[in-house]
């Protein structure tokens, strides 16, 4: 038993990972609520959060390299528990961003390169594999759970309690950090600040152009703090981002010519199934944030669901994700990764089209559920096999650093999952109305050209109940509030249709990556199956 002690505080600390983000995604309506704010304005503190993590990934994996595994970790708890502190207590939305989104995200950079490594350090041989498969499950534990606990704790209590929960276990868990035997850090080399800077606001104005298109506009400017040439900017800040990526490039090709410490070996990308491996896992997230912040907002905001309500119906997504997952080391002794990745897509590719079938006025608790349930399985096929071809594509030398790659990957989809899926949900909310509103009779010019403007000052996914008391407050006739109500109601199911649409085509785009998947079995009949990654974020 003595041995398994490290587990117990890496386990928990992995399981607190993922807890957060499913939390905050089922919390969505109350933290509206509680902040007098709108859907777009959480949106962004969930990207927010990702964004960080993906941003800071590898460089959290340097610093552990540098400092020591154990230590870097106990730092990243500290850090980390002092974002869930200020989120708990967390009086306006800024706070918020600042505890959980920035603080908590940048102990996490910390956490997770260093909880990779630490579980590499205190096992080996089959009790290694072992300890991965376990972190794996409870990274699965973790997203199963955390809709159900954050939904009924926000539901009956209140959301803080969840963070100051974790306050407590990060005192635990730091108390018995001496369980996990440190490993020894690596030489001391310079931090390369430059590809640290270059890196991060590459990715932050990538991320920042794609969420605010939804209020600037792709093209033509509908709300934004400027214009250039008199379009809206969003496109010209992606390409800024998409220029410093390309300088990051250049930048880290420079170092490894004056033989110093790059940030990320570039080289790395040159190996076919790490390529792939990682463009998998930005999908995967990319599909599965995205439609955990739309589906949300289908059960809260259109059939009125409460938070605990809403992970209840999260919970077959959760649960078969787990079960799924957990056979990788199973299927790996029957299929190649090659074949079990495509099966899993287009397993996906099922259940967002199923999902498409269910968002009607009414919910079909059992086809949700169904659809739901198809999701994880897709999911968990996913999950059971990326960790180990990353981890799999290079030599143990390279491990830690395809670790940080592997959860900047999954980071960077969990941003652009949020910050995409949700634009072009507002996009197709903003279009849908308009176009509802313009083919009702019922609905004046001088009520039309009012919607117009309200439209272009910015929109938010709201319950139908606010538009009714806004039409209302507007002293409209009943007729005309009727109407507008309709329209709205139409408009908010297309508008979802729209972004799961959008979520199933993910897959198919992603399947012609999957030709540099290894195409041979990853494990032999009788043989321990090699250590997966691990999930995080």
């Amino acid at each position: 038993m003595k041995r398994w002690r490290p587990l117990i505080v890496l386990g928990t600390a992995q399981f607190l990972m993922v807890l957060d983000t499913s939390v905050m995604n089922v919390s969505i309506s109350q933290l509206v609520e509680d902040f007098d704010t709108e859907v777009t304005a959480i949106q962004g503190v969930i990207t927010f959060y990702t964004l960080v993590m993906a941003a800071f990934m590898v460089t959290g994996g340097k610093l552990g390299d540098a400092l020591g595994r154990r230590r870097t970790f106990a730092v990243g708890l500290v850090v980390y528990g002092v974002g869930s502190a200020i989120t708990s207590l967390a009086p306006s939305l800024w706070v918020l961003a600042l505890g959980w989104s920035a603080i908590e995200g940048l102990g996490a950079t910390l956490v997770l390169p260093a909880l990779a490594a630490l579980v590499a350090g205190a096992y080996r041989g089959r009790d290694r594999s072992v300890a991965y498969g376990v972190i794996g499950g409870l990274s699965g534990a973790g997203i199963a759970v955390g809709p159900l606990l954050g939904g009924w704790v926000t539901t009956y209590l209140t959301w803080r309690l969840v963070f100051a929960g974790e306050v407590v276990l990060v005192i635990a868990m730091l108390c018995a950090i001496r369980w996990v035997p440190d490993v020894p850090p690596g030489p001391r080399t310079q931090l390369d600040a430059g590809g640290v800077v270059l890196s991060a606001a590459g990715l932050a104005l990538v991320v920042l152009g794609v969420l605010q298109s939804s209020s600037w506009g792709w093209l033509k400017p509908r709300n934004p703090p400027f214009t250039v040439f008199g379009f809206s900017p969003t496109l010209f800040v992606i390409a800024a981002g998409a220029a410093l990526l390309w300088s990051f490039c250049v930048w880290e090709r420079r170092q490894q010519a004056r033989e110093r410490e790059p940030l990320v070996d570039l080289s790395l990308f040159a190996v076919p199934p790490l390529r792939a491996g990682l463009t998998m896992l930005l999908c995967q997230n990319l599909i599965l944030l995205g439609l955990f912040f739309v589906i949300p907002l289908y059960l809260q905001v259109v059939q009125g669901l409460n938070a605990f309500q809403t992970g209840l119906r999260l919970l077959p997504v959760s649960l078969t994700m787990l079960v799924s997952a957990m056979t990788g080391p199973l299927l790996a002794r029957f299929a190649t990764p090659r074949t079990v990745v495509r099966c899993g897509l287009l397993v996906l590719l099922v259940a967002a089209v199923w999902l498409l079938s269910t968002i009607e006025p009414q919910i079909d608790d059992l086809s949700f559920g169904l659809a739901m349930a198809v999701l994880g399985l897709g999911m968990g096929l996913l999950a059971s096999q990326l960790g180990n071809v990353v981890q799999s594509s290079v030599g143990e030398k390279a491990r830690s650093e395809a670790g940080g790659l592997q959860y900047t990957a999954q980071n960077l989809g969990s941003s652009l999952g949020t910050a995409l899926i949700g634009s072009l949900l507002i996009g197709a909310l903003v279009h849908a109305f308009t176009t509802q509103i313009g083919n009702n009779p019922k609905i004046s010019d001088e009520v039309r050209q009012q919607a117009g403007i309200a439209m272009e000052a910015g929109v938010s996914f709201v319950s139908t109940d606010q538009v009714r008391a806004s039409a209302e407050r507007a002293a409209l006739p009943s007729y005309e509030v009727d109407a507008v109500v309709d329209s709205y109601a139409a408009a908010q199911l297309n508008s979802l249709k729209a972004a799961i649409l959008a979520a199933a085509a993910i897959p198919l785009l992603a399947f012609p990556f999957t030709r540099r998947l290894p195409a041979e079995r990853l494990v032999k009949r009788g043989k321990p199956a090699a250590p997966t990654g691990v999930a995080g974020g």
